[in-house]
């Protein structure tokens, strides 16, 4: 019962930590131009963040994986390698963003040479922790892992703000010196942390592995053969290799607008604070749904085995689920879909001011709410095909996505030539359709031999779909008629309609969808009452 409390509690404490750094976010946002926004969340952004994964990712892996009983005085000594490698990536890298990348205008953009050496000093304090934080991860101490990030990123937060008021002609040195106490702060937590832990009573108590802080450094008085386990460092060498290609993958986008200079920077910057918005309802609703069903459905179906060989009774109760959830992810995402194109101007406008709300900002965010709706689907098809598949079919699988995310690559360059920053956006859509079609024909094979038909969940009713379609028209029409430069009066009308249509969309969904409203039921609320009891 303790930890059950312990965890609402954390997870309120996040949550308030993540309103917290929206809201100084958006205050920030109406000091800045969009050119400066770009060249920090953008260029800047992704050298620190490049430098960082070469350098640790791999490491990283090789040393969390397998028990945390170990000889952690080489697993230690491995990790310690991470800075000098941090230092080489920092020396190359920090050479290509100055003298082969375009350098924004000075009178828009001052101090850039500074920012780039900032940055990536940053990235080499960060590792200076690296040790720290692997041997915390390993022992499960996640309590100091939240309370040190909200630490760093509120003084960042905070330090941002300060300066941004008093100093708003320091440029890129503003982002400097908060990017420098973030990860100073960051390291120093966990510093502090284990300095006072180790050769504590409670250390003692729970037969912790390391007893003083000096074994935290790295041991040179050993032979070479003794100082790392070389296991791990093959181990390492071999994630360190797919290191390169998992980095470009994941921060694809960035390094398009980056090296091939698709986009000026003022565009790159709204397309990062947009692309930050849309992303809050995937990681705030669609993961936590897809994170806890691939356990369900894991632990329901046997993997690798066909639906005639699984239990009939198991079989049935993930076709149900299944089908449940893809309703209820779809309503999520026709409804962000529906309302998010007539509110997303307004929207911008509250949150960043006219920075955001003119130019391409609400064309963006309009898109992001279609792409949203690709997200919802794709999260839990792919959910449920990950929890099945067995090990032939997740390489083939690898190998598919690999194929699509080059494809990508090259259709963002393409898109974004006719179409500008919102080419992105519909590059992801047709990326996550592609995704989406493989996990479908996946599930629709896999139930084809039962009586089953979990994929009709993907069909909302008739009189739901009229009412979205005349809630898209309405909001629409109040968008042109009311919004968003004829006065609060006039946003207020606007608000009021979109929130009648909402209202008038979700009694027509109580009543329609009875099956879906009893599942919510059962499977959210009452968790929540049995955590609250």
């Amino acid at each position: 019962s303790g930890k059950q409390k312990v965890l609402p509690v954390r997870l309120l404490s996040q949550v308030l930590f993540r309103v917290v750094t929206f809201g100084l976010n958006a205050f920030t946002l109406r000091y800045l131009s969009r050119e400066l926004i770009g060249v920090v969340n953008v260029r800047l952004t992704l050298l620190y963040s490049t430098v960082v994964f070469l350098a640790r990712e791999a490491f990283r892996r090789a040393c969390l994986s397998g028990s945390a009983k170990r000889n952690w005085t080489k697993t230690i000594n491995l990790l310690w390698l991470t800075v000098p490698l941090g230092v080489f990536w920092s020396l190359i890298l920090g050479l290509v963003w100055l003298h082969l990348l375009e350098v924004p205008d000075p009178s828009v953009v001052p101090h850039y040479q500074a920012g780039v050496v900032a940055f990536g000093l940053s990235a080499i304090i960060e590792l200076l922790g690296e040790p720290f934080w692997v041997l915390a991860q390993a022992h499960l101490f996640v309590r100091l892992k939240v309370i040190a990030e909200s630490l760093s990123v509120v003084s960042k937060c905070i330090l941002t703000v300060t300066l941004v008021i008093l100093y708003p002609h320091w440029g890129l040195y503003i982002f400097s010196l908060a990017q420098l106490l973030y990860v100073s702060v960051l390291v120093m937590c966990y510093v502090i942390y284990f300095v006072m832990f180790l050769g504590s009573p409670e250390a003692t108590k729970k037969s912790f592995p390391v007893a003083r802080v000096k074994a935290l450094l790295p041991s040179f008085f050993s032979f070479l053969q003794t100082f790392v386990n070389w296991k791990e460092a093959r181990l390492t060498w071999s994630f360190f290799k797919q290191s390169f290609l998992k980095q470009i993958l994941t921060e694809g986008e960035r390094y398009v607008m980056t090296f091939l200079n698709v986009l000026n920077f003022g565009d790159q910057g709204v397309y990062d604070i947009v692309n930050n918005l849309g992303s809050l309802v995937a990681r705030f609703i669609f993961l936590p749904i897809e994170e806890s069903f691939y356990v369900f459905f894991a632990k329901v179906l046997e993997r690798g085995k066909t639906v005639k060989d699984q239990k009939q009774d198991d079989v049935a109760m993930a076709a149900n689920v299944l089908e449940l959830l893809l309703k209820l992810v779809l309503l999520i995402g026709l409804t962000i879909t529906v309302f998010g194109y007539a509110y997303s101007q307004l929207a911008l406008d509250i949150y960043g001011g006219s920075m955001l709300s003119s130019g391409t900002g609400p064309d963006l965010l309009r898109c992001y709410s279609l792409y949203v709706l690709f997200l919802a689907v794709n999260g839990v098809t792919e959910c449920f095909t990950s929890a099945l598949m067995c090990k032939e079919e997740v390489d083939r699988y690898n190998f598919v996505m690999l194929a699509l995310s080059f494809i990508f690559l090259c259709i963002s360059y393409f898109l974004t030539h006719w179409y500008g920053s919102v080419g992105f956006i519909l590059a992801n859509c047709f990326n996550m359709g592609i995704r989406i079609a493989h996990s479908t024909h996946y599930i629709h094979h896999f139930f084809r031999e039962s009586t089953h038909s979990p994929l009709t969940g993907l069909l909302p009713s008739p009189a739901l779909l009229l009412g979205y379609i005349l809630s898209a028209v309405v909001t629409a029409f109040s968008e042109v008629l009311f919004c968003c430069d004829k006065g609060w009066m006039a946003r207020l009308i606007h608000i009021s309609t979109g929130a009648l249509c909402l209202a008038a969309t979700l009694v027509t969904m109580f009543c329609t969808e009875t099956k879906l409203i009893h599942f919510v039921r059962r499977q959210f609320l009452s968790r929540y009452l049995k955590k609250g009891t």
